[in-house]
């Protein structure tokens, strides 16, 4: 049953069954719809409540139907709330939990609505690239007014029901039910049907007046203020326009508005981008081969190898879970570093008031350290943060085999090294795999997690659960050099250095990938990384890979000591105490000598031509990934560079941009930069993957 219904004296209780969060399913409105049908042929019924069952009223729509015929089919959102309205006989809804989306809205169909405190009230659509669709822009400002309401409809952030039940003037609660919300609500029918029955309308919230006693210069203060906070994404300011119709038309004027801006945003390529990836961070959880019921092991305790700027970041996400963790280092000075790095980060925080000071010290009282690994051994999981040497790694892995308990997760942090390789040097292989965090590892989301050969399931169903508790986006990469996307992040900076051979600079490469929306481009992204790091993987490319072409413009950089913005120069000169790239004319010239000596004559490159060159290329050695299994599917990729590379989540990542654009015009322009002389004309053959789906007219996604 997707709600049930009961009677409680003379009231019909509706009660949403769709765990979990209630998510108002095209079953779950029929039900709905059947139920208030039933209530009123039923002469002994006076009133109705509609609550939700568990811990929520109502999440809003049902996430497994959207986009489908189902998520549309009538009984539509919009007819059942017309029903409510419409009935009869009151309708109150008993608000429990969460109250969200169309949740909210159809809670403001009700003619009356009691909330229990500490109930999350919100509209979310402008996270999807949406508005509220079935009325929200038009019923919530008639009942908060329209400062409030706009407020958390463009922003999409939950307010506790007590806080919207303080403001005053507000019609959006009837009263807030500390204890028994049921018979509270069941009491407010009653009360309801008794004035109706002595000749009062039901109140309504379309009937309610919604006006700003300054709307035209409020309504462009807000579009102005919006437009400047949203950037690359629309949905914002159509909320305003939304909610300006609620004060500008008649209700039913208003209502159509609303679905015209909202049927605009649903096709707009924005909200596509951001419904793929809120689909895409959920999709990201599920493996294939490993049920959702696999066993997982307990992790109550932690331990980390290394107090550097990884194992110390490492160590706060743990810490911040309220999970205990010890580090472990060789050097007492190391250690002694470490933790005065952790402190600092956390009384940043405290500054900042991002963090209370008492949670300060819950904090640093998990953490304890240690020189000896025999004081670990009882840790159910270990990552090793150490130097990204492989010999050094050796060295680790064989000591956690032979002093940790057995069944304890032994992880490494590698962000390119063999985890086979690895696993290898320990006699329980199925217990280890990789956690590849991204730095500040405190805060990027992103968590690579890398399945060896010998991985048990249920040592990754129990990393993946965890890494949702440290508050993480993990995504499963198979073994190979660089996993996901560090490997496809080598042909995007080998396309950056042939486009400074052909003749463009650091600043104009930068420059086009940023107004395309990317965080930053790769020349800062090298500065603020550490070109020595690149520096360092090309040498092993080198003997590894003696047929992959590199523009000797990175090494040239770092034999001059140009490291970034920790030696105050790299492809910027930087200021000390100051992040700001400064071009430098020491570096231009460098490049021009270095252009100069292999007889290319500089020509001017569009930044079309540079953007595609460099999103093409994460494309299509992404397609060569999906085609070995190394990922299970390309939304798990577009999570990857979302949540670690700063792709612009506006087109939702290289492998839905692509399918926004078409693959058959990706390939197009692929074979253009393949007919380039100066580039690598191997490297832009397409992915067998990526051809197919061209001819046949197919999307990644």
């Amino acid at each position: 049953m997707a709600a049930t219904y009961e009677l409680h004296g003379e009231v019909a209780v509706i009660t949403l069954a769709n765990p979990p969060v209630n998510g108002l399913g095209f079953a779950t409105r029929a039900a709905v719809a059947d139920g208030l049908d039933r209530a009123a042929a039923d002469a002994a019924v006076k009133g109705v409540v509609i609550t939700g069952g568990g811990r929520a009223f109502c999440g809003g729509a049902d996430i497994k139907e959207f986009g489908t015929d189902r998520a549309i089919a009538e009984p539509n959102l919009h007819t059942l709330i017309r029903m409510i309205g419409d009935a009869a006989k009151p309708v109150v809804a008993a608000i429990n939990g969460v109250c969200m989306g169309g949740g909210l809205e159809l809670a403001l169909g009700c003619h009356g609505r009691v909330a229990a405190p500490g109930v999350d009230i919100a509209l979310p659509e402008v996270k999807l690239g949406l508005l509220p669709g079935a009325g929200g822009t038009q019923r919530l400002p008639r009942v908060l007014g329209v400062e409030t309401a706009l407020n958390m409809i463009v922003t999409g952030e939950p307010v506790k029901s007590e806080r919207l039940a303080a403001l005053p003037g507000q019609k959006l609660f009837d009263a807030i039910a500390a204890e028994g919300l049921l018979d509270a609500a069941c009491a407010r029918a009653l009360a309801l049907a008794a004035e109706q029955s002595a000749g009062k309308p039901l109140p309504r919230v379309r009937d309610l007046k919604c006006s700003h006693p300054n709307a035209d210069a409020y309504f462009g203060f807000a579009r102005n203020t919006v437009k400047a906070m949203a950037k690359n994404f629309p949905a914002p300011g159509r909320c305003v326009d939304a909610v300006q119709a609620a004060v500008r038309l008649p209700f039913d004027a208003g209502l159509a508005a609303e679905r015209d801006l909202f049927v605009q945003l649903m096709l707009s390529p924005e909200s596509k981008a951001l419904r793929h990836a809120f689909f895409g961070e959920r999709a990201a959880s599920k493996i294939p081969d490993v049920p959702e019921d696999t066993p997982r092991r307990e992790i109550a305790k932690v331990a980390v190898i290394g107090a550097g700027t990884m194992g110390g970041g490492i160590s706060m996400n743990f810490l911040n879970a309220g999970i205990p963790v010890t580090v472990l280092e060789t050097k007492p000075e190391a250690l002694e570093r470490g933790v005065a790095t952790i402190r600092k980060n956390y009384e940043a925080q405290v500054k900042k008031g991002k963090l209370k000071a008492e949670k300060y010290g819950e904090r640093m009282a998990l953490l304890s350290t240690t020189l000896e690994y025999r004081d670990i051994a009882d840790a159910d999981l270990v990552i090793e943060a150490v130097f990204e040497e492989m010999g050094v790694k050796e060295t680790v892995f064989r000591t956690l085999d032979e002093v940790m308990k057995p069944g304890a997760i032994l992880a490494s942090n590698t962000s390119t090294l063999n985890v086979d390789a690895i696993a290898a040097f320990t006699k329980r292989p199925q217990d280890v795999l990789g956690m590849h965090f991204f730095s500040p590892a405190n805060v990027m989301k992103l968590l690579e997690v890398v399945r060896g050969a010998a991985t048990a399931k249920d040592v990754l169903a129990t990393v993946m659960a965890v890494a949702k508790k440290i508050r993480k986006t993990a995504v499963v990469s198979g073994v190979c050099d660089g996993f996901i996307g560090n490997r496809m992040i080598e042909q995007y900076s080998r396309q950056a250095g042939f486009l400074l051979e052909e003749g463009c600079t650091p600043a104009q490469v930068d420059k086009a990938v940023e107004k395309f929306g990317f965080a930053m481009g790769p020349f800062r992204m090298g500065d603020l990384a550490g070109n020595d790091i690149g520096w360092a993987i090309r040498k092993r490319r080198y003997v590894e890979k003696p047929h992959m072409r590199y523009s000797r413009t990175a090494d040239l950089l770092c034999e001059k000591g140009r490291y970034g913005q920790k030696t105050g120069a790299g492809w910027y000169d930087y200021q000390a105490g100051r992040r700001d790239a400064i071009p430098s004319a020491e570096v231009v010239a460098m490049i021009d000598a270095y252009r100069a000596e292999l007889g290319i004559a500089p020509r001017k490159i569009p930044d079309d031509e540079i953007v595609h060159r460099l999103v093409y290329s994460l494309v299509n050695e992404a397609a060569k990934i999906l085609e070995e299994g190394i990922a299970s599917k390309a939304s798990d990729i577009d999570m990857v560079y979302l949540t670690g590379y700063g792709f612009p989540l506006h087109r939702g990542g290289p492998m839905c941009y692509a399918d926004t654009q078409g693959l058959y015009n990706v390939v197009q322009t692929m074979k253009k930069f393949a007919a380039n002389p100066l580039d690598d004309a191997t490297f832009w053959q397409p992915a067998p993957l990526l051809a197919r789906l061209a001819a046949a007219g197919k999307s990644f996604t």
